[in-house]
């Protein structure tokens, strides 16, 4: 079966199962919560782990080669082709931690490990539904939390403003592609999130609508007309996500796809970001990046994409 068949048999069948899909929806896992293996742990909406601080040794992507993809992106941009794009590289990190032991440490809204494959720790919902509506948070807005006024900075800044507005505008389109009365409940509230060394504000916003009764059986087709998320790929989407293949130049997999649960009557997921893979070679690799627009600065888009590299 497709991976559209796939869950819309399970949602019908009200049987709880747990769900993880790659950014391009070419690879899944779907499997009932009751046969999840041993070798694939979950976390859904809890972060009430104490933090304890650990520092990631990393090596990021050279600016040059960074300014060299920023500028394409711009360039694309200019053209207009894309008014958003979500640009991200690759981070080479050393760690004695296994893939497991970080999980285990890591304090994060949602976690994922999944098969000594890969881990992410995300703090942002992709999707939440419950009694006949559909919720989404976009996340798109990053700062030090620790720059006097950051909270003041970062809802003041047009840059990000302009960039938070697309995101919710284009989640809106893709809800209404899946429900009815979609409204923006929520917009740009802050959020506090430990990121290692450092601690982060993220912007957020509350999307919802009214999903047809019975909407379990159609979960396949809900989450693969909105996937994947607008807020990890950019607007307008199918545009922009050929713009990205060509500009990052490397398989996003897992990383920005979605994981969550259905419970046998609601269903909750996560935007897998903060995203560390272990390559062929057993190496381990951060996945991480940023929303680009006309009005971004390369330094600070760059320092963005670093300070998104860590172990909350």
């Amino acid at each position: 079966m497709t991976l559209k068949e796939t869950l819309n048999s399970f949602g019908s069948k009200k049987e709880p199962f747990f769900f993880c899909i790659n950014y391009d929806m070419s690879k899944w896992e779907v499997t009932k919560l009751s046969n999840l293996p041993n070798n694939i742990k979950f976390q859904i909406d809890d972060s009430n782990k104490p933090v304890s601080k650990y520092l990631l040794n990393k090596t990021s992507i050279s600016k040059k080669d960074y300014k060299n993809k920023f500028d394409k992106i711009q360039n694309e941009i200019r053209q207009g082709n894309t008014y958003l794009a979500n640009l991200t590289t690759v981070t080479k990190i050393n760690t004695k931690k296994s893939l497991n032991q970080l999980y285990d440490m890591a304090n994060s809204k949602f976690k994922l490990f999944f098969k000594d494959e890969f881990i992410c720790f995300s703090p942002e919902r992709f999707i939440k539904c419950i009694d006949n509506k559909i919720f989404t948070y976009p996340m798109k807005g990053t700062i030090d939390a620790n720059i006097p006024n950051a909270k003041e900075k970062i809802l003041n800044d047009s840059k990000e403003l302009a960039e938070h507005t697309m995101v919710v505008d284009l989640l809106r389109n893709d809800l209404s592609i899946v429900s009815s009365n979609v409204k923006v409940d929520e917009f740009r509230y802050c959020e506090k999130i430990n990121a290692g060394e450092k601690e982060l504000i993220q912007v957020s916003s509350k999307i919802s609508g009214k999903l047809q009764k019975n909407w379990q059986n159609n979960i396949g087709d809900i989450l693969t007309s909105i996937l994947p998320a607008g807020s990890i790929t950019g607007t307008p989407k199918k545009q922009t996500v050929k713009i990205i293949k060509k500009t990052e130049n490397y398989d996003r997999e897992f990383f920005t796809g979605i994981f969550g649960v259905f419970d046998g009557k609601n269903l909750d997921s996560a935007v897998m970001i903060r995203f560390i893979q272990k390559d062929k070679k057993g190496n381990l690799i951060y996945k991480s990046g940023g929303g680009i627009t006309c009005d971004s600065d390369i330094n600070n888009e760059y320092q963005e994409m670093i300070d998104k590299v860590y172990v909350p």
